[in-house]
């Protein structure tokens, strides 16, 4: 045997090992894929391929050419988006567009929120050093109370002294709850003078309190529930009202002054649910429950009644690796998101504990916060590199992506975010109050949509079936739904090839369509609603009911003709 033929000889041995290893990879990739799906929908996967078994088996296909990164951006991309376009030269770092399919999703056309509109407030009334670790947003005032971590409570510019923990607004009772190490300060925020003037403090509390929140369970007036978590992993329920701070006493207006008052004489419910410390605390009005979520991993979220507060009865509780630094509800899909240290978000049915309905994977550190976009079903999540990750709740689809590079990573670290749902906002506080935009909110900004790619030369409206036809200067004419904006069907080269359409008009019985063309030529088609209507007429819009056609010479009656591209249908 010649070195020619022992080389092509090992030539094609390669190419044979090349392709036999292409087709495992695709294999390993359906595998991969299915798994993914099956794991959103909350069924069990037995022997799930994660990344390092997908990795070691990408090596033993192609061996030690295949980079690390190039494996891991693949692996994400098909985690996010399960029905990606892939190819197998992506795993060698030749990707089909110049970005990755995820990044080409992300442009800047379909941005969730505006960053580049963002607003901030410096001054929010917070020292030097000092950041903000609570916002509440009271929607039946339109306004926030924010809670900064050397004790700032702000209203805009009125502020108090203490370290405050966390803070809330009473409805029944109108006035600000914050929560110290040991005290609670309620405060009259609409009284002139300084806030420690207008503060009652409840104190002393037996643990340090790290949260709080206020229970609407009723609408008596004059009463408020507060919630609050401690260090000790107790959730305590204390209720407030009017005659307990001398509200009612006399109308008579005295020397406002700070009143200290015992903390025993208030009724006070508690229950240790959790092995470690209280970080968040929730009412849920839709689910009339309360929440509280720990870092302890057993213990992680407890969801349940707050009549469970004064039993022992077992409560729901929800286990996550880890545990959780933050949770949301969703009314409208009915979903309790978690997210924590381990960096994975995961979506609960309130009423199973057992295993989660779906996963979604992409911060690289903890989750710190997490808020609901309820018009737009998304969740907005928050990790402590100041990532913004926006998803869909329906889809599981990462939506955007954005950072927030201002200021070094300690001075400037965000500790708490929340979403107004009435103004489109998303408001994060840190040394300042930052607030982002959703893109469909400023006005401004939106772009008239490009229906042709050539000038307009037609536009007219069916008031039968609500419909605008238009037609450009390449003879192609569109078919849109008037409400929705969406494209029905279009017909291309009506005339003819490269034959510019120059005018139309449509019947007074509105069922019937003439064109008219350079080239002195007129032809009437039947308008219909949809293609679909017609036997023979598609979507692509290449088929077209057509009545005949008259040239403009011609005064008899239009013959019946075929068009290029067209079909002849008949209409009752």
């Amino acid at each position: 045997m010649s070195d020619r033929d022992l080389e092509r000889c090992y030539t094609l041995t390669d190419a044979t090992q090349f392709k036999n290893a292409l087709k495992q990879f695709q294999v390993l990739v359906e595998k991969t894929v299915a798994q993914k799906k099956e794991e959103r929908l909350g069924l069990y996967v037995k022997d799930e391929i994660d990344y390092d078994k997908f990795y070691e088996t990408i090596l033993t296909l192609f061996g030690p050419e295949v980079k690390a990164h190039d494996v891991k951006a693949f692996y994400r991309k098909i985690s996010n988006n399960l029905d990606a376009r892939i190819e197998w030269c992506e795993i060698f770092g030749y990707f089909i567009t110049e970005g990755d399919a995820l990044a080409a999703q992300l442009d800047e056309e379909n941005m969730v929120f505006l960053v580049s509109r963002r607003q901030r407030i410096t001054k929010a009334g917070v020292k030097r050093r000092d950041v903000i670790k609570c916002i509440a947003k009271v929607p039946q005032l339109d306004f926030l109370v924010t809670a900064s971590q050397k004790g700032t409570l702000t209203i805009f510019n009125s502020q108090d002294s203490s370290w405050i923990t966390g803070c809330d607004y009473l409805p029944q009772l109108k006035r600000v709850v914050a929560v110290t190490e040991r005290t609670i300060i309620i405060w009259d925020y609409k009284s002139q003078g300084s806030c420690q003037e207008n503060c009652f403090i409840i104190k002393p509390m037996e643990h340090c309190l790290l949260c709080v929140c206020t229970a609407n369970l009723s609408d008596e007036l004059c009463k408020d529930d507060i919630l609050m978590g401690d260090d000790g992993g107790y959730v305590n329920l204390v209720t407030v009202t009017s005659d307990d701070f001398g509200l009612k006493q006399s109308k008579v207006k005295k020397k406002s002054q700070l009143q200290v008052l015992d903390s025993r004489k208030f009724k006070n419910i508690k229950r240790k649910l959790h092995d470690d410390w209280v970080v968040k605390v929730k009412f849920i009005s839709t689910l009339n429950c309360f929440g509280s979520c720990s870092l302890d991993s057993v213990h992680s979220l407890v969801l349940d009644y707050l009549k469970r507060l004064e039993d022992n009865v077992p409560v729901r509780e929800f286990s996550i690796p880890r545990g959780v630094n933050s949770f949301t509800y969703c009314g409208k899909a009915n979903i309790i998101v978690t997210g924590g240290d381990d960096k994975v978000l995961r979506l609960w049915h309130p009423s199973i504990n057992t295993k989660p309905v779906g996963k979604l994977m992409g911060h690289l550190f903890s989750i710190m916060e997490i808020v609901t976009n309820e018009k737009d079903q998304h969740i907005i999540s928050l990790s402590t590199a100041k990532v913004f990750r926006v998803w869909d709740i329906h889809t599981l689809s990462l939506l955007q992506v954005f950072h927030d590079s201002q200021g070094g990573p300690k001075e400037m670290q965000i500790y708490s975010m929340v979403f107004d749902n009435n103004h489109g906002t998303l408001i994060t506080g840190s040394a300042v109050i930052d607030i982002y935009p959703l893109t469909r909110m400023i006005q401004d900004t939106k772009q008239v949509p490009q229906t042709h790619e050539r000038n307009i030369n037609v536009l007219a409206y069916n008031r039968a079936f609500h419909q605008v036809l238009t037609i450009c200067a390449e003879s192609i004419v569109k078919v849109w739904e008037l409400e929705s904006g969406h494209q029905i069907y279009q017909i291309e080269d009506a005339h003819g090839p490269n034959i510019e359409l120059t005018c139309a008009a449509i019947d007074k019985n509105v069922f019937h369509l003439a064109t008219g063309a350079c080239d002195g030529k007129s032809t009437c088609c039947a308008c219909i609603k949809s293609p679909s209507s017609i036997p023979g007429i598609s979507d692509s819009g290449s088929l077209v009911a057509c009545l005949g056609e008259v040239s403009a010479k011609d005064t008899g009656e239009p013959d019946l003709t075929l068009l290029p591209c067209q079909v002849v249908a008949i209409l009752g």
